[in-house]
């Protein structure tokens, strides 16, 4: 059986370890070897925030709400939430928080129901 060289799809595969790595500065844009390995730290990079996207949001939909409660006289998120789930209004943390800050008097509209 005749041999068989393999430089198209070597140069097919480097060609897009580099296309994937445009706009990484400096050696890791340029040399396959470097690229390589930063494509790899990228992807891991990519999957841990993926789920570390999700506390972020909702850490920030948490101070969020406790600044508007605070604004709206009442003593803290804890005691907030703990109304919520006794008076069994089904709104999440991302709703509330989109309301408290878009529109203040519907947030307190629903402060006044629940107590």
């Amino acid at each position: 059986m005749a041999r068989v060289k393999g430089g198209l799809m070597a140069n097919k595969r480097r060609k897009n370890i580099l296309e994937r790595a445009k706009g990484f500065r400096h050696g890791r844009s340029t040399k396959v070897a470097q690229a390589h390995e930063a494509l790899l730290h990228a992807g891991k990079y990519a999957f841990n925030h993926r789920k570390d996207k999700k506390t972020d949001f909702r850490q920030l939909w948490i101070v969020r709400l406790n600044a508007a409660i605070r604004e709206n006289g009442l003593k803290s998120y804890s005691t907030f939430i703990n109304l919520l789930k006794t008076k069994e209004i089904g709104l999440n943390r991302k709703v509330l928080s989109e309301i408290a800050a878009n529109d203040p008097e519907l947030f307190a509209r629903v402060l006044k129901k629940i107590g």
